[in-house]
C-alpha cells in the first residue's frame, strides 16, 4: 500500500494552506508541498511569482482567500492573473508587450495639417480634408506641436483710411 506524504513544514516556511508553503532564502523564494520544493524563482522576479499563484488558484490548491492573505496581494489583482493564465497560458506573463501602433501625425502629416491651418482653415475642415480626428489635432495644438494663426479681427476705422 503507498505511503502519503504528510505535510511536514520547516519552521522558518509561511504556510499559504495545510499543504502548501514558501519561504525566501536569499535571492529566491522556494514553494513547498510538505517537505519536497514544487517551484522557484528569483525573488525579483514578479512574472513568475503572478504566473505560479495563478497555477496554485487554478489547479485547485490554494484558495483565492488563502492565497491573498499569505502573499499580501489584492483579490482583483489575482483575478486579472488568473484570467491572463487562462486565455494566454504561462507564456502570457513573459510575452513582451505589443508594439503601439505608428503614431497618426507623421511629421508630413503634421507639415499638411500645419499648413492648412496657416491658410486659416477650421479644425472641423481639416479634420474631415486629412481624415485625422478633431480631437487628434486639438490635442498636437494643445501640445504645441501645431499652432493656429491668429486672426485679425478687423482693422479700426482710422487703419481702413
Amino acid at each position: 500500500m503507498p505511503q502519503m506524504l504528510l505535510p511536514f513544514f520547516p519552521e522558518e516556511i509561511t504556510l499559504v494552506n495545510e499543504l502548501i508553503g514558501f519561504v525566501k532564502k536569499g535571492d529566491y523564494v522556494y514553494y513547498f508541498n510538505g517537505q519536497m520544493p514544487i517551484y522557484l524563482h528569483s525573488s525579483d522576479d514578479y512574472q513568475s511569482f503572478k504566473m505560479f499563484v495563478s497555477q496554485l488558484y487554478i489547479c485547485g490548491n490554494a484558495s483565492q482567500a488563502e492565497i491573498v492573505r499569505a502573499f499580501g496581494i489584492s483579490s482583483s489583482g489575482l483575478k486579472r492573473w488568473v484570467k491572463k493564465y487562462q486565455a494566454e497560458g504561462s507564456s502570457g506573463f513573459f510575452n513582451k508587450r505589443k508594439p503601439r501602433s505608428s503614431p497618426v501625425l507623421t511629421p508630413d502629416r503634421l507639415n499638411e495639417i500645419q499648413e492648412l491651418l496657416d491658410e486659416g482653415e477650421d479644425v472641423e475642415d481639416i479634420s474631415q480634408k486629412s481624415g485625422v480626428k478633431r480631437n487628434t489635432i486639438l490635442k498636437a495644438i494643445q501640445q504645441k506641436r501645431l499652432h493656429r494663426v491668429k486672426k485679425n479681427f478687423g482693422r479700426t476705422c482710422r487703419e481702413q483710411k
